[in-house]
C-alpha cells in the first residue's frame, strides 16, 4: 500500500471517528430544539447536502442507475428505518444527559456485530471472541443492577448500527457512500415532514425563532451528518481492516470523556465497574483480531511459497522435457 494513500487513510478515519465522538456538543447546541425536530432537519438538510453533492460531482447516472435495481432500493430503505433509530436514540440520549450511555452503545458495537455474524451469518466463534461476548453480557447486567434498569439507550444504538451495518454488506460495493445516503433520506424524508408537523402543531419549531445562529446549526446538521460518512468511506478504500478497527474507538472514547469530564454525567462505582468489563471484553476481542490477522498472513504468505516452489519446479520439469525431447528427436 502506498504510503501517502496510507497517511491520507488514517488522517479521514481519525477525522472521521472524531467528528462522530464530538456529535453531541453538537446536538447540545442545538437547543431549544427537541429530538423530533433536530432529526427531522438532520434528515432533510442531509438529503440537500447529498443532493447538491451528486450535482457538483456528476455523479446522478449512478444514482439513477441503482435507482433501476430494486432489490436495492428496497434494501436502503430498510436500511434507513434502522439508521433513523439510530439517530433518534442518539439524539435524545444527547440532549438527555445520557451522552455516557451512548458511548457505552458504540463500545460494545463491535462485540454486538460478532454476535450478529453467529445469528445470521452462522458464523462460528473462536473460544477468545465466546468470552468476549460473555464478558460483555455481564457487564450489560452488572450496569443493569447497579443503574436500576437496562441500558436501553446503548443497547438500540449497538444493535441499531450493527444491524444497519449488515445491511450495507448485503449491497457490498453496488452503492457509494453519497448515493447510500440520498436513498436513505429519500425514504426517511415522509418520517421527518410527519415529525415536523407533529412538532410545529405540539409545541412549536424552533427554526427561525431562536436566532440566526442557531438555524444556521440546523441546516449544518445535514453537513456533520454526511461529512463523516464520506470521510469512513475514503478511509475504508485506502487503509486494512485492522487499522480501522482500532481508530473505530476514537468515537466512544471522546463521547465518553465529553461525558464524564465536560458535562459531568454520574460514574457511580457500579457504572465504572460495567465499562471496566466492556473495555475488557474489548481488548479481548482486538487481541484475538491481530492473532488471527497474523495467522491470517502467514498462512497466506506460506501458501505464497509453496505456489511458487511448485512453479518453479514445473518450470524445471517443463525445460527438462523439452531438452529430452530435443536430444532425442532425429537428425
Amino acid at each position: 500500500m502506498p504510503q501517502q494513500g496510507s497517511r491520507s487513510g488514517l488522517l479521514s478515519a481519525v477525522a472521521a471517528y472524531c467528528l462522530w465522538g464530538a456529535l453531541p456538543l453538537y446536538f447540545i447546541a442545538l437547543a431549544p430544539a427537541g429530538a423530533f425536530e433536530v432529526v427531522a432537519w438532520r434528515i432533510l438538510f442531509s438529503l440537500v447536502f447529498c443532493a447538491v453533492l451528486i450535482l457538483a460531482t456528476r455523479s446522478w447516472r449512478r444514482l439513477f442507475g441503482i435507482l433501476r435495481q430494486r432489490r436495492i432500493v428496497l434494501t436502503m430503505g430498510l436500511a434507513g428505518a434502522l439508521i433513523y433509530v439510530n439517530w433518534q436514540t442518539y439524539v435524545y440520549g444527547a440532549l438527555n444527559g445520557q451522552v455516557v450511555e451512548a458511548s457505552l452503545g458504540y463500545f460494545i458495537n463491535p462485540i454486538v456485530t460478532v454476535f450478529l455474524g453467529v445469528f445470521f451469518l452462522r458464523e462460528r466463534l473462536r473460544p477468545a471472541q465466546w468470552a468476549a461476548v460473555v464478558v460483555s453480557v455481564i457487564a450489560v447486567l452488572v450496569l443493569a443492577i447497579g443503574h436500576g434498569s437496562v441500558p436501553w439507550i446503548a443497547l438500540i444504538l449497538a444493535f441499531s448500527f450493527g444491524l444497519y451495518g449488515y445491511i450495507k454488506k448485503l449491497v457490498g460495493g453496488s452503492v457509494d457512500a453519497v448515493s447510500g445516503l440520498t436513498l436513505e433520506t429519500v425514504w426517511l424524508m415522509p418520517v421527518a415532514i410527519a415529525q415536523l408537523i407533529a412538532v410545529g402543531v405540539t409545541g412549536g419549531l424552533t427554526i427561525g425563532t431562536a436566532g440566526v445562529g442557531h438555524a444556521l446549526l440546523l441546516v449544518g446538521a445535514g453537513v456533520i451528518t454526511a461529512v463523516p460518512l464520506l470521510l469512513f468511506a475514503a478511509a475504508a478504500r485506502r487503509l486494512p481492516l485492522t487499522w480501522m478497527g482500532f481508530i473505530q474507538y476514537f468515537a466512544p472514547i471522546i463521547q465518553f470523556v465529553v461525558g464524564v469530564a465536560v458535562l459531568h454525567e454520574a460514574m457511580p462505582p457500579e457504572r465504572w465497574l460495567g465499562f471496566g468489563l466492556v473495555w475488557l471484553a474489548l481488548a479481548i476481542l482486538t487481541v484475538d483480531m491481530l492473532v488471527a490477522s497474523t495467522r491470517g498472513r502467514r498462512a497466506a504468505g506460506a501458501e505464497r511459497r509453496r505456489s511458487t516452489r511448485v512453479g518453479t519446479a514445473d518450470s524445471s520439469a517443463d525445460r527438462a522435457t523439452t531438452a529430452g525431447k530435443a536430444r532425442n528427436k532425429p537428425s
